[in-house]
């Protein structure tokens, strides 16, 4: 469809208009020769081709298209370049003056005045001045109707272009007029207010979201970003991330447009965006009390080298976390981080797990052999955790990878060179066990060429309130569920603890109540009972008899978090607390900790 053919009606008036006012036939044709208005007899010819409809041809409408120019034929029966029409005596024309109709540089169609007798030719030639003039003004009249249809063909492009944006954005978007109206609201909008369109434009926000900033910045004109706001559901209350500003039309505010997301799903990508398996970060750690950042500044430094780190700490202050923050601050970053825990893979195997091992290289083996953890780390970063578990014959073959820089396959006796760096971690005490025979202190000097240590949860509890929203964030996106905070009473519990667990029973301890909650704020009653049945060890209520038994406990479970739990490492504790292995059952009885397996 042309131009001219979308506004034909007003074509034809233009038409009509002109015959009336010159009492000469009028004629209107777009730019494929179709004709799009007509008076008197032309009229029969409206949506017919002039001109066989090819402008090419270089008769009369056709030259007017193509050069954009006017023409004035006084005798169109004896000129060959008018019509073919007229020269085969089919149409009647006398003479005619046209004029393009010009649009953005071109011609999009033609004006003609057409006599048919002789009065209309001697009023054509005598006025054809004034005439061309007057057909020329009826040409612009055209051509900004055409700007117009074609300003608001843009305008409804544009409009449904930003529709179609505004529909696609994963956040609620609603709108208010200069009243408090609400005029739009996007498809995100209604599934995140649970409410149809057609419930929510033409209400107050008031009956919407009662209360709303919105309304402060109708009246101030000062937008927010990124405010968290909470509105009455019908399941409590519903938590909002909310950004609002005014529109502005001529300095005068009309308006506020808003947008709007579930905290839950703020909380969903903060986690999605913090917890990559493939890459950490020391900033990723969190914590900012002095002590730990000591460690963390100390890390990035150390992770420019290629230097043996050996991390201590109690278990759950998060070694491993910063054993992979330092590769990836180190130039290994692109190649291999490996895991190997020392503690958790059988004795038996664990030395081809670290090697590997050749084809037939023991019964059950692969009968194509395997690559060991070293040579999958080859270019990156092994860390051992757990070392202080790994057998006193592997750590003699383990001092031999960390001087030579080569590895033996099980069943082989073929060197295979590799280019790791070394980061082991432990909560033992290695220092005492070197004492007692129980780890080479050759490999401890090997290992302990950087040593960092991490401090218990009980020495960086400025942090606990910090971790405690991370992991509220956390397990609220994986359990779906909308909460807020902790109480006041629940953030005390938590710094009153003494987390013999570190940073990983804090994290249970709020996963828990994740799961026990059910409603947007955790309360005392929602956390793990052991956090509530301890009392602080300065509560000056307490009786000495009461006081001596927790100081008891604390000590117990210091030494089965540094031991172990097995009958062989009760053994061992009460041999170095000088009382018999009966007495050590009766006081675990007495404190609570017969019943747990794990302590840490």
């Amino acid at each position: 469809m042309t131009q001219l053919s979308e506004i034909q009606s007003i074509v034809q008036q233009v038409a009509e208009a002109i015959s009336a006012a010159l009492k000469i036939e009028t004629e209107i044709v777009d730019e494929t020769m179709t004709v799009v208005a007509g008076t008197g007899q032309l009229r029969e010819r409206i949506n017919s081709k002039e001109e066989g409809g090819t402008k090419e041809a270089g008769f009369l409408y056709g030259r007017v298209l193509t050069k954009n120019q006017a023409y004035i034929i006084e005798n169109a029966r004896t000129d060959p370049t008018y019509d073919p029409s007229v020269l085969k005596g089919e149409t009647e024309e006398i003479a005619e003056i046209c004029c393009p109709i010009g649009f953005q540089g071109k011609a999009i169609g033609v004006i003609g005045l057409i006599a048919f007798t002789q009065n209309q030719h001697i009023n054509l030639i005598e006025h054809q001045d004034q005439m061309l003039t007057f057909l020329y003004r009826m040409a612009e009249l055209l051509a900004t109707k055409v700007s117009e249809t074609e300003a608001m063909k843009q305008w409804n492009i544009t409009t449904n272009k930003i529709h179609t944006i505004i529909e696609s954005i994963h956040e609620g978007i609603i709108a208010i007029d200069e009243r408090g109206i609400l005029t739009h609201c996007n498809r995100t909008g209604e599934l995140i207010l649970r409410r149809k369109k057609e419930k929510i434009i033409g209400q107050p926000l008031e009956n919407i979201l009662p209360n709303s900033p919105m309304m402060d910045v109708l009246k101030t004109g000062k937008g927010y970003v990124e405010k968290e706001e909470f509105y009455p559901s019908n399941n409590g209350q519903i938590h909002f991330i909310v950004t609002a500003n005014p529109i502005k039309i001529n300095n005068k505010i009309n308006g506020v447009v808003s947008s709007f997301r579930r905290m839950s799903d703020v909380r969903r990508l903060a986690y999605s965006l913090t917890n990559h398996q493939d890459s950490f970060s020391l900033s990723d750690i969190r914590g900012e009390c002095n002590r730990l950042t000591i460690v963390k500044e100390q890390a990035q430094q150390v992770a420019k080298s290629d230097s043996n780190i050996l991390i201590t700490g109690e278990s759950g202050t998060g070694k491993g976390l910063f054993s992979r923050a330092i590769h990836f601050a180190s130039p290994r970053m692109s190649g291999p981080f490996i895991l190997v825990n020392c503690g958790a893979i059988p004795e038996t195997l664990l030395e081809s797990e670290l090697f590997g091992y050749t084809k037939g290289a023991f019964t059950g083996a692969n009968r194509e052999g395997k690559i060991g953890k070293f040579e999958m780390a080859d270019n990156g970063t092994i860390f051992l955790d757990e070392i202080g578990d790994l057998p006193l014959h592997l750590q003699v073959k383990l001092l031999h990878v960390i001087q030579n820089k080569v590895i033996e396959r099980v069943g082989s006796g073929h060197p295979i060179p590799v280019n790791v760096r070394l980061i082991a971690a432990t909560n033992k005490n290695l220092e005492e066990m070197v004492t007692q025979g129980e780890f080479r202190s050759d490999l401890f000097f090997r290992l302990n060429v950087i040593p960092l240590h991490i401090p218990p949860l009980r020495e960086r509890k400025t942090d606990i309130p910090m971790l405690m929203e991370h992991f509220l964030i956390e397990h609220t996106q994986k359990l779906d569920k909308e909460i807020v905070s902790f109480s006041s009473e629940v953030v005390k519990i938590f710094k009153n603890y003494h987390w013999p667990g570190n940073v990983r029973e804090l994290e249970n301890a709020v996963e828990y109540a994740v799961n026990m909650v059910s409603d947007s704020v955790i309360q005392k009653e929602n956390i793990p009972h052991r956090m509530i049945q301890t009392k602080h060890k300065k509560d000056n209520s307490l009786s000495l008899k009461t006081r001596l038994l927790e100081y008891e406990g604390e000590i117990l479970r210091e030494m089965l978090k540094r031991y172990g739990n097995t009958v062989e490492d009760k053994s061992r504790i009460a041999s170095e607390l000088k009382i018999s292995l009966a007495t050590l059952y009766r006081k675990m009885e007495e404190n609570n900790l017969l019943k747990y397996k794990n302590f840490f």
